[in-house]
């Protein structure tokens, strides 16, 4: 064969039949289910595909041409200015991980990007490209999973200790009633002998021995101690009560969820929360109960909803703290109540505390949103309450709140029996 004509090797190969393949090629880069932006030697915008759009909320004749600093992109430009930087240096692709970002509909999110070099010349560094996703979901789901396996082994962790705590906790309370039947029998032998000690006093027998007797019952103060003992002893199994008590209410809160649903006590499940959140609400709040004695057993997860209830306990009581630190005083108080009410059980969670500021009320089950300090909350409380009530079991959640007068939360689960009214 020959060697192509000169005029041949110089056409150009973006020819008439090769445009319909360009325009395939453009539409595919446009459509890609992934954010890409290309950003040329002075990184000023060269493409911004339709998933950029959607997901940075920018049109791309908006930022077309446009330095990508004044894209209008609310993130961490820093953290994107120094990756890009690093990767133009170092001629490698750059990974930039959970990049916080405000979206589009304005709530919090995070991106997973990757920036590849575009070298125009081994001395001169050429443009970029940026490929890259929304992760929020995933990082919640993620969060969420790590989540639920903390809790699962601290859960672990407090059944074994509970197991642990019981057996001498049985034996504490064992022995002690033991003293307490004892001390009564003592008692008897002793009010005998004060019986025969009077008698003896009284007919002049061994007047020595009955000073002797009579000196030693005063120095053991034996009438102070047949009256106190059986008060500490009282008192003691009232302790080791409570604390079997706490130990039980460990063991059912830590026991691992089961897969399907079963029917369960709800006034039971809030009693044994109540008790295992107690070191987080007892130095703020005196917590008031006002269960229906007449709710039925309801059919779900009782493991979810002890959590459930628990962030609700734990977000009442800090919200109770707060108010305490900014008007002084004494404790506040939470309120949780339960109803039949049309088939549904209602569970009530009422605080005393600093409420909900109007602003924020619509984002306070977002994911990751939260009034609390720094390091204090993790946004993760109440989104996690959402998808438990809502999807899992059902049910309903909602509340209301007004500043400086305090919070309520209410949870409506489906009863067994839809049809039994209030």
């Amino acid at each position: 064969m020959g060697t192509p004509s000169s005029a041949a090797a110089q056409r150009p190969a973006c020819g008439p039949d090769s445009l319909p393949a360009l325009r395939e090629a453009e539409r595919l880069l446009n459509f890609l289910p992934t954010i890409l932006i290309g950003l040329g030697p002075e990184l000023c915008v060269t493409r911004w595909n339709r998933m950029a759009e959607t997901v940075l909320g920018a049109p791309a004749a908006q930022v077309a041409g446009k330095f990508l600093a004044q894209a209008g992109i609310r993130w961490d430009w820093e953290r994107v200015q120094r990756a890009i930087a690093a990767c133009r240096a170092q001629g490698e692709s750059v990974r930039l991980d959970d990049l916080s970002y405000v979206r589009a509909d304005g709530a919090e999110g995070m991106l997973g990007l990757t920036i590849h070099p575009l070298a125009e010349a081994a001395d001169a560094p050429g443009g970029v490209t940026v490929i890259g996703a929304d992760i929020t979901e995933r990082k919640q789901l993620e969060r969420q999973l790590a989540h639920s396996q903390k809790l699962r082994s601290i859960g672990q962790l407090a059944s074994g200790i509970a197991h642990e705590i019981n057996t001498p906790t049985q034996y504490v309370g064992d022995n002690t009633r033991f003293l307490l039947d004892a001390f009564a029998d003592l008692m008897s032998v002793l009010n005998a002998y004060g019986d025969l000690l009077a008698e003896a006093r009284s007919a002049g027998v061994c007047s020595d021995r009955v000073r002797a007797v009579d000196a030693a019952m005063r120095q053991a103060d034996v009438d102070y101690l047949s009256a106190e003992i059986p008060v500490a002893i009282r008192h003691t199994l009232e302790g080791v009560e409570r604390i079997a008590k706490i130990v039980r209410a460990m063991k059912e809160f830590a026991h691992p969820g089961r897969e399907e649903k079963v029917m369960a006590d709800l006034n039971g499940i809030i009693e044994t929360t109540l008790t295992v959140a107690r070191n987080e609400w007892k130095y703020v709040a005196d917590v008031v109960t006002d269960f229906d004695p007449s709710l039925p057993p309801i059919s779900c997860h009782p493991g979810e909803i002890n959590q459930v209830v628990l962030n609700l306990i734990v977000n009442a009581a800090h919200a109770i703290e707060e108010a305490i630190g900014s008007q002084g005083g004494g404790k506040g108080v939470i309120t949780v109540a339960t109803r039949r009410c049309d088939g549904w059980a209602r569970i009530r969670v009422q605080d005393t505390g600093a409420g909900i500021p109007a602003a924020v009320q619509p984002r306070i089950f977002d994911p990751f949103f939260t009034t609390k300090p720094v390091g204090r909350g993790t946004g993760q409380g109440l989104a996690i309450c959402h998808p438990v009530i809502v999807e899992k079991h059902g049910g309903r959640i909602s509340f209301e709140s007004e500043m400086g007068r305090g919070t309520t939360f209410t949870i409506e689960l489906p009863l067994a029996d839809a049809g039994e009214g209030a």
